[in-house]
């Protein structure tokens, strides 16, 4: 019998700890029963490619590793998604907070925050059905990109290391937003934990140089 590789982490905070913005019971069935999904989705696949290579059957490989990818993907975003916000959170990075580094980084690459803040804006909520806002840092240039992902797992560059997400799935916001993806994407912003952020953008930019094959 084989353990499980992934496990749902817990959240940072209560349930209601992001209220108005995002209400208790959202966070709850988000947390609960969606994110746990893909956990169990991901652990499930991982035993079906094992009994494949057992068995040496491989008719199903290519729906197998496109459900890996799907379940490991949201299981992942989602993991960064609950540390990316708090309470007490919003505005923007500022040295005084000691965050100077990501938000330098942020102007160098969008020109500046207000700039930033309106591509991942538009990013997250023109995302086709189901999808992602994505703050990414970008190893080959040392750059901060934005990337609007499909699902959880498409239209993403190699490489790249998500820093700050935005969940634009509609489980995210519906029983509180409605269809109202863009009053949804416009309230993230007073939760958003820059230094939650800022540590991903150091330790990504630590990590850079092991990403890839050549300098």
């Amino acid at each position: 019998m084989s353990t499980a590789t992934y496990t749902l982490p817990e959240l940072p905070y209560d349930y209601s700890a992001l209220e108005p913005v995002i209400s208790g019971e959202i966070i709850e069935l988000h947390h609960d029963k969606h994110h746990a999904g893909y956990v169990k989705g991901a652990n499930d696949t991982l035993e079906q490619l094992a009994e494949a290579r057992d068995k040496d059957q491989w008719g199903a490989v290519n729906g197998l590793e496109k459900n890996l990818a799907f379940h490991l993907s949201g299981h992942i975003l989602h993991t960064i998604y609950w540390q990316n916000m708090t309470g007490d959170g919003g505005g923007e990075p500022l040295e005084k907070d000691g965050t100077g580094e990501l938000a330098d980084a942020i102007a160098e690459s969008f020109g500046s925050f207000a700039k930033f803040k309106a591509q991942l804006s538009k990013a997250a909520a023109t995302t086709q059905g189901s999808g992602w806002g994505v703050l990414a840092y970008e190893p080959v240039t040392g750059r901060l990109i934005v990337e609007q992902i499909y699902d959880h797992q498409g239209n993403v560059g190699q490489g790249s290391v998500p820093i700050l997400v935005f969940d634009a799935w509609e489980h995210a916001f519906y029983l509180q937003y409605r269809n109202q993806k863009v009053d949804f994407v416009e309230a993230m912003w007073r939760v958003v934990n820059w230094q939650d952020v800022a540590a991903r953008h150091a330790s990504a930019k630590e990590r850079a140089n092991n990403l890839l094959l050549a300098p």
